[in-house]
């Protein structure tokens, strides 16, 4: 009863702020808003969630949460000053108390009062940072392609790479280690190319191709102790579906495992005493004494693709020899339910692996029904997810640094464009509501011609921009590795 007068209270006031409209509709469900933040989970370092309804012409709001109020108005779209937002956020967060929001939206000359909402803000921040590659989603006009860094407490980006600045390159999307800063590579294509390692604050350019390597390394991870990296070596081939629906397929005639020694620019490459199979999307264990990859047996293809499915597969790692295990277990048996794993990531606390599934084959990010599963390594148990995924593809994910996040890329505004969307997972392992990156303009998503690809979060600001890129690329020779001749198992 009480939190109904109060509410009465609220909605009492905007209409007093609007200058007292004599009629207007109750509706009896929340606001039609974009982006989709009714119900979220937020953590308590977040830029505003600025919000708009398409057919509005006007919009009165008011925000309150444990005595704390304020009003908003605007043309259809509402931008909250960021001083005031976080004010709300700290308190909040004292209170233990939800955001409690409010909205009235004049349509087609009507006022429409709509059900309130809550925000949920938790303690448990996000990291700072953001890196993405922004490029339009069609193979056709890759070459237009920059990585940015977005500070996510505000609205602030700067440009990190720009492959105008190094002849069109094709640039790879950018990957940290540990989430920090200090640790991060991607790869940089074309005559002056090569893995742009940021490393103990020195910014190298790596050639991390040797005799005897199927290819240069593609898909990779840091080891927690920043001395190795993990990648997959790639053959890949394009091809294009004939039926309604399906646009480009992605998959690899072969593909194989390597270790990197940083500090030796030496490569370790994955035991010869093991079968030819597909290995890729490797990834380290959180503590290190451990690879997790994606498997599948050579077929023949393209006739056989949609019977291309890989399982999640473990091989042990002992960082003090740089040596690989003798023996893989298998961890995800997706391929006997019809379904193929991806992009595995294991949570910083070691406790998650995070991984896409697709009906086949290994490039998930073309596939429409792509899932994020959730498998809890200390007790075996797999979620689903059903509060996350979308109809369309939800995939090319990253945790952040408490493990109380995650971020991944979605598809699911329109099946094309790909935004980041940050996911709470609680002490539980429940997995909340996810929402799209705030922008300072609601209605950027709607202009953009952009994906945001492969987000990854940050502790802190990177240590270069994309004038270091530009002057690397062209100064700057690729250094050379060697290939361990004598490969000793553990």
């Amino acid at each position: 009863m009480k939190k109904l007068l109060y509410l009465q209270i609220v909605m009492l006031s905007i209409l007093s702020a609007c200058g007292g409209p004599q009629g207007f509709i109750t509706e009896q469900t929340p606001p039609p808003i974009y982006p989709d933040y009714p119900g979220v989970t937020i953590p308590v370092n977040i830029a505003p969630l600025n919000f708009m309804i398409s057919d509005a012409n006007r919009l009165r709001v008011n925000l309150s949460v444990g005595g704390l109020s304020m009003d908003l108005k605007g043309p259809g779209r509402i931008r909250i000053p960021i001083r005031k937002w976080h004010t709300l956020l700290d308190r909040a967060v004292s209170r233990e108390e939800d955001i409690t929001v409010t909205i009235l939206a004049k349509i087609q000359g009507k006022w429409h009062l709509y059900l309130p909402f809550q925000w949920h803000v938790t303690r448990d921040t996000i990291d700072p940072f953001l890196s993405y590659r922004l490029i339009e989603p069609g193979y056709e006009v890759w070459k237009t392609i920059q990585l940015a860094e977005r500070h996510i407490e505000t609205f602030r980006e700067r440009i990190i790479a720009d492959n105008q600045l190094t002849e069109n390159s094709c640039m790879n999307c950018h990957t940290y280690g540990n989430q920090d800063p200090a640790l991060s590579f991607f790869h940089l294509r074309g005559p002056g190319g090569g893995t742009v390692l940021n490393r103990n604050g020195e910014l190298r350019k790596i050639d991390l191709f040797a005799q005897g390597m199927l290819s240069g390394v593609v898909y990779g991870n840091f080891h927690p102790g920043g001395r190795y990296a993990v990648f997959s070596t790639n053959l890949v081939l394009p091809g294009f579906h004939t039926q309604k629906g399906e646009r480009l397929e992605v998959y690899d005639r072969e593909s194989d495992l390597v270790i990197v020694d940083l500090e030796q620019n030496m490569v370790i490459p994955f035991p010869d005493s093991f079968a030819p199979e597909l290995r890729t999307f490797p990834v380290f264990s959180a503590t290190g004494d451990a690879v997790y990859y994606c498997n599948a047996p050579q077929i023949t293809v393209p006739d056989s693709i949609d019977h291309l499915r890989y399982d999640l597969l473990k091989i042990s790692f002992d960082p003090a020899t740089g040596t690989w295990g003798n023996k893989a277990d298998t961890v995800v048996r997706a391929a006997a339910e019809g379904l193929s794993v991806c992009h595995p990531k294991t949570s910083p606390d070691g406790r998650y692996l995070l991984y896409s599934m697709a009906h086949y084959g290994t490039f998930s990010i073309w596939h429409q029904e792509t899932d994020l599963w959730l498998l809890d390594l200390h007790t075996g148990e797999t979620d689903k997810l059903e509060e996350v995924n979308s109809r369309y593809s939800d995939t090319y994910h990253s945790w952040s640094s408490n493990s109380r996040w995650f971020v991944f890329a979605s598809k699911r505004d329109d099946g094309l464009y790909g935004k980041p969307y940050f996911c709470y997972v609680d002490l539980q392992g429940k997995a909340h509501k996810p929402f799209v990156l705030p922008q300072r303009d609601p209605q950027r998503y709607h202009n953009t011609l952009k994906s945001y690809n492969i987000p990854e979060l940050s502790r802190g600001k990177l240590p270069f921009g994309a004038s270091d890129i530009e002057r690397l690329y062209y100064k700057v020779p690729a250094e050379k590795v060697s290939i361990k001749q004598s490969v000793d198992h553990e």
